[in-house]
């Protein structure tokens, strides 16, 4: 990579890579069943010019073509975008655990039956499912280099666990679900199985959803699937500069409840999407984006960042076949200090959600969402009475998030990258046939 970057340096100003390594393993279930397993190994480099003041990209798996990788590079630099960033010098990143050996060291064997002690416990509580599963590991080494001297490389470990089930009898399908993620190995399905196996209990009863504007509570999954689409669009620094953001123009003004408070924090330790800095070298930093209800920041890379007028806030993301963008790293949501329980007890007649099939086919950059409850359970004098079906939630995250009723006290991790609590709102449109 140096021998590269010392003959970029003769036709370009400015240059970075981008080198991933990664070894991943992966073993699938599908009808209660083995159905593979699958190891590979995978190399990349990217390459980002600035050339006459336009940026040129190029990637190549072949880590000794670098002399076509540059030419590739340069070539591209003459119909790219104008650069107005600065590449960063060399800085000290923070030290974030996020490599665990005892990953690498992880079975086949072991993962096999891990996913199979899950199918079983599962179809022990209900035998009619059919389960499908995902156990995982993945090691990856990450080299950062760029023509102003900054060099970086860390090594990652990733584990993944995640199960799904459905249960068909008639018209009716029921849809579970759960997973979990760690830079630990994951050698206990205990913590998935409790969760899916609680959703088979609350689903066991079917019941009647009524319809109109009623108190919901989402859960952390719920969460996930209505809420946050809308929100990582408006804090994105790209849509910002675009006008697209609803709250581009709004910051340090309170928009939401003084209850919210969101940050996105790549610096916590041992968790997947966690690192020392982002994918352009700029260090990772915890960045809060709504404190009491006020917008605080945007996520910024270097380029929006410039444009802006502001400092990258470590944001940069790129994959492997195109140039970094905005994008959060974990997004974290504040816990309050009540309970599911004592927001289910709350409500007289309501719905607790649980998932939403479709809600991102809104208008996510303004806010509306709307879906049909794939799974979600009828609260009846502050009881969870039983499933709902043929049931549509619909809304305004931005109107909804001015008027929260209560924060949960117990957050979850909602696919590695997420930790959210549950939230309960007043008044939610619910439509049912």
């Amino acid at each position: 990579m140096e021998q590269m970057l010392a003959q970029v340096r003769r036709v370009a100003e400015q240059a970075d890579a981008f080198v991933v390594s990664s070894e991943e393993t992966s073993v699938q279930f599908e009808t209660n069943r083995l159905k593979h397993i699958q190891s590979k190994q995978s190399s990349s480099v990217a390459l980002r010019v600035v050339c006459q003041g336009r940026i040129g990209y190029a990637a190549t798996t072949n880590l000794e073509d670098s002399p076509h990788l540059i030419d590739m590079a340069v070539a591209a630099a003459r119909f790219g975008i104008p650069a107005k960033f600065e590449l960063p010098v060399i800085s000290t990143y923070p030290q974030i655990t996020i490599f665990d050996s005892k990953v690498e060291s992880v079975s086949i064997e072991e993962m096999i039956n891990l996913g199979e002690e899950l199918i079983c416990r599962l179809r022990e509580h209900t035998p009619d499912l059919l389960c499908g599963a995902d156990v995982s590991k993945d090691v990856h080494c990450v080299h950062i280099i760029n023509s102003r001297g900054e060099q970086i490389s860390y090594k990652q470990t990733i584990s993944n666990l995640s199960v799904w089930a459905n249960l068909i009898r008639s018209t009716d399908m029921l849809f579970v679900g759960d997973g979990e993620s760690s830079c630990h190995p994951i050698l206990d399905s205990d913590t998935v199985a409790k969760e899916v196996l609680q959703q088979l209990d609350l689903a066991k009863h079917r019941t009647q959803a009524p319809s109109g504007l009623l108190p919901v509570v989402f859960t952390p999954d719920g969460v996930a699937s209505a809420l946050i689409p809308s929100l990582i669009a408006a804090f994105n620094g790209k849509m910002v500069l675009e006008g697209a953001s609803p709250i581009g123009s709004k910051l340090g003004q309170k928009v939401f409840d003084k209850k919210l408070q969101l940050w996105d924090d790549p610096t916590i330790a041992y968790r997947p999407t966690s690192r020392p800095c982002d994918d352009e070298g700029t260090t990772s930093q915890r960045t809060p984006l709504i404190e009491q209800g006020v917008v605080t920041n945007f996520l910024y890379d270097l380029q929006t960042a410039a444009l802006a007028h502001t400092q990258s806030t470590g944001n940069g993301h790129r994959g492997r076949s195109g140039l970094p963008t905005p994008s959060p790293s974990a997004l974290v949501i504040a816990p309050g200090k009540v309970s599911l329980n004592e927001m289910v007890s709350d409500i007289k007649e309501g719905l607790v959600v649980e998932q939403l099939m479709g809600a991102e086919q809104g208008n996510i950059l303004g806010g509306d969402f709307s879906g049909n409850v794939l799974l979600g359970y009828k609260i009846e004098n502050g009881k969870i009475v039983g499933r709902v079906k043929d049931t549509m939630v619909s809304g305004n995250t931005y109107q909804l998030l001015k008027k929260i009723t209560a924060i949960g006290r117990d957050p979850k991790w909602v696919g590695g990258s997420l930790n959210l609590p549950p939230l309960y709102f007043s008044k939610v449109s619910v439509a049912s046939k």
